[in-house]
This record gives C-alpha cells, sequence and structure tokens, in this order.
C-alpha cells in the first residue's frame, strides 16, 4: 500500500468524503443532473477565486487565475449516475430508486471539488489558469464531453488531465498509462530574415514575405510527403506576423506553430523536416532563418511524476488497457492530455457498474493530491 500523502489536510479530506457521500445518496442520470450540478456550483461559489460557467444546464465550469499569466491546465471529473438499484447496504445509499452511483463519478466530482479548494488556497503561487471541469453525461453517448468541447469549454487549454477511481486496484496505488492515448504537443517558432527596402523596388531586397510564404506553403508537405500514412502527425502554422506599413517590404517574417505526433519516431522527423525546408526554401532565396523547436510535456510522465513525489515510488502501477469505455477521449483529440487512475479497492468489492459496487474512501486523498500536486508542477509556483 502506498504511504499517505502530506499534501491533503485531513480536514479537507473529511470535507471531500462527506460531499461524496451526499452525491452518492443523490444520484442522477445521464443529462439529468441537475441538482448534482446545482451542488457542485453551490459549493464552488464558497470557495475564494473562482469564476463559474454552466455551459450546458447539467455542467459546471470553474475557472481559476493565478497570479500572473501562463498556461491552461484543465481537470475534469464526471458527475453522472447509473440505472441500477443500489444493493449495498450503506448508511448513505442512494435514495432515488432504480439509480445508483456505481462507478465512481460521486468520489470523482469529491475529488475536484476538494482540489479546487485546495488550489484556489495558492492561487497567489500559480501562474496560469486552472480549469475545473464538472462534467455531465459521461455514461451516456454522445457523451458530455463532446458537449463541452463544442460549447467552448476547452477553448485555450494547453493540457487536461483525468481522473478515474478503479476497485481492481489497491487503495493509493496509481497508474497512468501512457502511449497513444496522448499526442505529443510541441510549438516551432521561425525566423525568416531578408533584405528589407522600398515595394516599389523589389529587385533591391531580399522579400521574406515571399520567402515565408513558400516556406508555409511547403510545410504543408510534411505530414503528406515525409510521413507514413499509417502513423498520425499535425503540422499547423498558426502565426504569421510581419511589416508595418503597405510600400516597406520587411526585412524578418515570424511565424509560430504546432507539431502534434504520437511516436519519438515521427516526432523527430517532423523536426527535421521542417528544418529542411526552411534551409531550402531560405537558401534558394537568399534569405536566413532561425528555427525554434520547444518538445511539449510529457502529459502521462507529468502527472505520474506528482503521485511519484506525494506518494511514493510504491504507489506507482502500470497496468494494462482494458476495454472499457471513457469519453475523456473527446479531449483529447482537442489538447493534450492524461488519464490517470487511483486503486480504489474495498474489502469484498463488487466490479464497477454492480448493485453492490463500493469504494474505499480512502482513495480519495491520493486523487485529491495527484490534482493538487499537478498544477503548480506544470503551471509554476
Amino acid at each position: 500500500m502506498a504511504r499517505v500523502t502530506t499534501l491533503v489536510p485531513p480536514e479537507l479530506e473529511q470535507q471531500a468524503v462527506a460531499w461524496r457521500r451526499h452525491l452518492h445518496a443523490h444520484p442522477e442520470l445521464s443529462f439529468e443532473e441537475h441538482e448534482t450540478a446545482r451542488f457542485v456550483e453551490e459549493t464552488l461559489r464558497s470557495f475564494d477565486g473562482l469564476e463559474l460557467e454552466r455551459p450546458t444546464a447539467t455542467s459546471v465550469v470553474a475557472r481559476l487565475y493565478g497570479s500572473r499569466p501562463g498556461n491552461v491546465l484543465a481537470l475534469r471529473a464526471d458527475m453522472d449516475a447509473l440505472p441500477i438499484q443500489e444493493e449495498t447496504g450503506l448508511p448513505f445509499a442512494s435514495v432515488h430508486p432504480g439509480v445508483m452511483h456505481a462507478c465512481g463519478h460521486d468520489a470523482h466530482t469529491a475529488i475536484l471539488l476538494a482540489s479546487a479548494r485546495a488550489l484556489s488556497e495558492q492561487r497567489e503561487r500559480l501562474a496560469g489558469e486552472v480549469r475545473f471541469l464538472f462534467q455531465h453525461a459521461e455514461e451516456k453517448p454522445p457523451g458530455g464531453a463532446s458537449r463541452l468541447v463544442e460549447a467552448g469549454a476547452l477553448e485555450g487549454v494547453d493540457l487536461v488531465v483525468g481522473i478515474h477511481l478503479f476497485a481492481q486496484e489497491p487503495v493509493g496505488t496509481v497508474s497512468v498509462p501512457p502511449g497513444p492515448r496522448t499526442a505529443a504537443a510541441d510549438t516551432f517558432a521561425i525566423e525568416i530574415r531578408g533584405k528589407g527596402g522600398h515595394a516599389a523596388l523589389p529587385n533591391e531586397t531580399v522579400d521574406s514575405i515571399a520567402v515565408a510564404a513558400q516556406a508555409v506553403t511547403n510545410l504543408q508537405h510534411v505530414v503528406s510527403r515525409t510521413v507514413d500514412p499509417i502513423e498520425s502527425a499535425v503540422v499547423s502554422v498558426t502565426r504569421f506576423h510581419a511589416g508595418t506599413a503597405d510600400n516597406v517590404i520587411p526585412e524578418v517574417v515570424e511565424l509560430g506553430g504546432t507539431v502534434r505526433t504520437y511516436s519519438p519516431e515521427v516526432r523527430a522527423s517532423v523536426r527535421d523536416s521542417i528544418d529542411r525546408i526552411l534551409r531550402g526554401v531560405t537558401e534558394a532565396h537568399g534569405a536566413t532563418y532561425r528555427f525554434e523547436y520547444t518538445e511539449g510535456p510529457d502529459a502521462a510522465a507529468l502527472v505520474e511524476d506528482a503521485a511519484r513525489a506525494e506518494l511514493g515510488e510504491e504507489a506507482i502501477r502500470h497496468t494494462p488497457p482494458i476495454m472499457g469505455g471513457e469519453d475523456f477521449s473527446a479531449y483529447l483529440e482537442r489538447t493534450p492530455g492524461a488519464f490517470f487512475v487511483v486503486g480504489a479497492g474495498a474489502k469484498d468489492w463488487a466490479p464497477h457498474h454492480h448493485p453492490r459496487f463500493t469504494i474505499d474512501e480512502a482513495a480519495i486523498s491520493p486523487g485529491i493530491a495527484v490534482f493538487v500536486r499537478t498544477a503548480p508542477d506544470y503551471l509554476g509556483s
């Protein structure tokens, strides 16, 4: 069993357990989480420094802005229950016949509430923004994640992290599956330098805009003509800045964009292809270039390191994939991220989606700890 984290105060852990029990007793089905969303919103309003939104009728998004600019980290929990008659006999069992929290979403919500409270108390130490996504309807297609994305809840997010408790694993253990569940999200900055001059005398210049335009056009061939069609990659030029006057050919053009890849080999190949294209285009026209390539964070490693720091090396497990479904993928289609699993195996546990399913509430504290540690590790403190 993993050692107990020191990051989560006992009072906060007890509060999270109380929230979880309230939610467990009052489950609501997918797309019907009206009272759950109201409870979440009211609880969040009791914390300092959060800006709240209701992007859909039964979801809640809270924004916590740090003391200075920076990246945007989204933390996500799902809130819906299942159409199951509870048979646990718990004193806080469902009061709604035929509806039960049989997958741990009550605990996910409580963990994220506690994380929002803890991080709101650290706002001055954080850069950027932490965005808390309390998502509806994970259990029912088309899923609440895609609805939140459509509503703009992920706009501007640089990294998204989700949690799931897993009754089949020992309490306090954490697994962060690596691999093609998440893409490497890299960025690049390019400076193309020519020779500026009067727009009426282009022959006396090296037109940086014309060279940069050719570079952008040629970069579109990186994926289509240098990456194996079986592999996946994205190269997007998203910034093009040049010039200050209509009759002046500028000396410098600045470009920027992003590269998304899954395999290390494709990542390296794409980077090298961009550099080769820039070198060829600029040399052909007498210009020069500067190319800066920044590798994005390894989201799985970031979360795993946070878990290791809080829970110890013995808490880290590397579990094989399972065939269970999760609509968290709707977020990962838009931005890099990671999904971690916290062991919550209770004595005489029953599997997820079972009438006697329950969790060991000692799993709540490790979940909070990983969320709260990941935020400053990524955003800076």
